[in-house]
């Protein structure tokens, strides 16, 4: 060894002779390790990331987002850390802490005018966000359970909230006061809303079931359930821009439409075989897109009640948003891919790659530049989708 030492050069370099030598192995490039692979790195992590923003103030899985309807930059985010937030898509150094909730975010929705944040929680609580101070306008209690939804009035400040403990909520959030409770579900009330012309609530339930009610009194108006309707309970549920008809999904892959006045159900779409996670109306025409654990998002035909077209996913569809009022549709997905479908033509004109676990959220800002997810990897980024507008 004395001697290599002694050939050092004045940079403290080693140089090796032909005699050290010991034994020569002919190696394929080909069987090479990737970089990535020699590091340890996950292979199934996206290499790329499309994101022009990424909101990482969370320590824990996110569940739900929002955009506002009248701030195309403001954003709400809420998750397991207990945590919701409140951030500005291009401003990476702002963030306002929702704090106060002692369990998992499950749910963040923006009033109608943009004015108001409710954040609904695991502890059974909700609290109401005044957008313009960013204070705490008040705590609506009542639920026994975890908040599975919230949902505001179309046109006011009344919040209406279901509850693992099977009962719905309503209150007026200005007067920080209790309006109403529905009780009858059998099961955990998973979905529901108010009709569009504010008249008339709709909730379903894991106990196979929809319920209309008329909320100025409680009164229970229709209970939907048997055949033809599902057999298992229900995950997703909207409603016609004219209060008409309600459309519901359910962990039995069936989606089924019914008349909110009869309450009886009018067409039965049949075509997923696992269970439906998400739903929505286009806003331009008359079609309904649903996304199954079975890996496809369908465009409905609701004229006909027939596919007009199935767009085929890698792993389950998780969630969708429609573009603004545009023909695009996109798809968040178990395996953490975002994809943008032209619903006329059923192509995939874009997908976006950031993520590496389920998104759990799709939300679309006010002027629709941007299109917002939230994952199970604790990150929200933001995708740019102007041209799809």
């Amino acid at each position: 060894m004395s001697r290599h030492v002694e050939d050092e050069d004045e940079t403290g370099e080693v140089f090796l002779d032909d005699e050290d030598i010991i034994h020569e192995i002919d190696v394929d490039e080909e069987d090479l390790p990737e970089a990535e692979e020699d590091a340890g790195m996950d292979l199934d992590m996206d290499e790329s990331d499309d994101s022009i923003h990424s909101f990482t103030g969370h320590t824990g899985e996110l569940y739900a987002v929002a955009c506002s309807p009248s701030d195309p930059r403001l954003v709400a985010t809420g998750g397991g850390d207990d945590k919701g937030f409140l951030w500005r898509i291009g401003q990476g150094d702002w963030a306002q802490d929702l704090q106060g909730h002692k369990d998992s975010v499950s749910c963040l929705t923006f009033s109608a005018d943009g004015q108001l944040l409710a954040s609904g929680s695991l502890d059974g609580l909700v609290q109401v966000w005044d957008i313009s101070s960013g204070g705490l306008k008040c705590i609506l209690e009542g639920p026994g359970g975890g908040i599975e939804w919230i949902r505001w009035h179309p046109r006011g400040h009344l919040v209406l909230a279901g509850s693992e403990d099977n009962s719905v909520w309503m209150w007026n959030a200005d007067k920080n006061a209790y309006l109403n409770m529905f009780s009858g579900h059998g099961g955990s009330v998973t979905c529901g809303d108010f009709t569009p012309d504010g008249k008339i609530v709709c909730t379903g339930s894991d106990d196979a079931t929809l319920r209309i009610w008329n909320p100025r009194n409680g009164e229970n108006l229709h209970i939907v359930k048997d055949h033809p309707y599902h057999r298992e309970g229900l995950t997703c549920l909207t409603i016609s821009p004219d209060s008409l008809l309600a459309i519901t999904g359910a962990k039995d892959g069936s989606v089924h439409m019914v008349n909110i006045a009869s309450g009886k159900v009018i067409s039965s779409l049949m075509a997923h075989t696992d269970s439906i996670e998400c739903i929505g109306l286009s806003p331009s025409f008359p079609w309904l897109a649903t996304g199954s654990m079975d890996k496809k998002l369908i465009i409905w035909d609701l004229e006909h009640s027939l596919p007009r077209s199935t767009c085929d996913h890698e792993e389950g569809v998780t969630s969708l948003a429609w573009l603004g009022k545009s023909r695009f549709i996109a798809t968040g997905t178990a395996e953490g891919r975002i994809r943008i479908w032209d619903s006329l033509s059923g192509e995939c004109v874009i997908t976006f790659h950031g993520h590496n676990n389920a998104i759990q959220g799709l939300s679309v800002s006010a002027t629709a530049e941007f299109l917002v997810s939230a994952s199970l990897d604790g990150a929200a980024r933001v995708f740019e989708i102007a041209e799809y507008r």
